[in-house]
């Protein structure tokens, strides 16, 4: 039974006293994780911060990172329910393959497996020069090759395409807005200059 109550949340800058004192006691690079605060899930016990978790996302792959905890009692009871977290972030983002650096026994029992060099060739380039870190583990969560084939192209390229097309829609509505304003702006200006010379040239025995 897990230890109650246990809840699981997004990181705020309320947490950041609690987690750069986690991250300087781990020898975690604390000024660069503050920086990418919006990554962290953060466990509270009984209301009480008790540790946090780096959910990293690129593209289709996720990462799971700077894993700690102040409370280590929770430990075990906190990775389930930041799994069930970290899957629908996961799922929400399209993402196709975790990947973790992380050492505890729990993600291996969860399905996380060594990469193989096969493997690793998937791996985001962002990535592949992280230093002083154990070797990878990665688990599927969507079959690539598949989706690959069934797309008929490289998967990286219909992704550049759709953030292109994406893109594109933005600019567009963004134009769309920028006439709007100026026609009203401009109509307001017709307006108030027609109204001003209606004023001007009035008939002053006009009854």
């Amino acid at each position: 039974m897990n230890p109650a109550p246990l809840k699981i949340r997004r990181a705020t800058v309320d947490d950041l006293p609690a987690l750069r004192a986690l991250w300087i006691a781990a020898r975690l690079p604390a000024d660069e994780l503050e920086a990418r605060l919006t990554e962290f899930q953060v466990v509270e016990h009984h209301g009480e911060f008790a540790g946090a978790l780096g959910v990293q996302i690129i593209r289709t792959a996720a990462r799971l990172h700077s894993e700690d905890y102040a409370d280590f009692a929770v430990a075990d009871a906190a990775r389930e329910l930041f799994w069930d977290r970290i899957q629908t972030l996961a799922a929400n983002h399209g993402v196709f393959r975790m990947w973790t650096q992380e050492t505890s026994p729990f993600w291996t029992r969860w399905g996380f497996q060594p990469a193989s060099a096969e493997m690793l060739e998937r791996l985001p380039d962002e990535w592949k020069q992280l230093e002083g870190r154990p070797g990878w583990l990665t688990l599927p969560l969507k079959d690539e090759d598949a989706i690959k084939e069934a797309l008929g192209t490289d998967f990286s390229e219909f992704m550049a395409e759709e953030k292109e097309k994406t893109e594109r829609v933005a600019n567009h509505a963004k134009k769309i807005n920028l006439f709007i304003i100026i026609t009203g702006f401009t109509v307001g200006i017709v307006g108030i200059a027609v109204a001003a010379y209606l004023f001007m040239h009035r008939n002053p025995f006009a009854r």
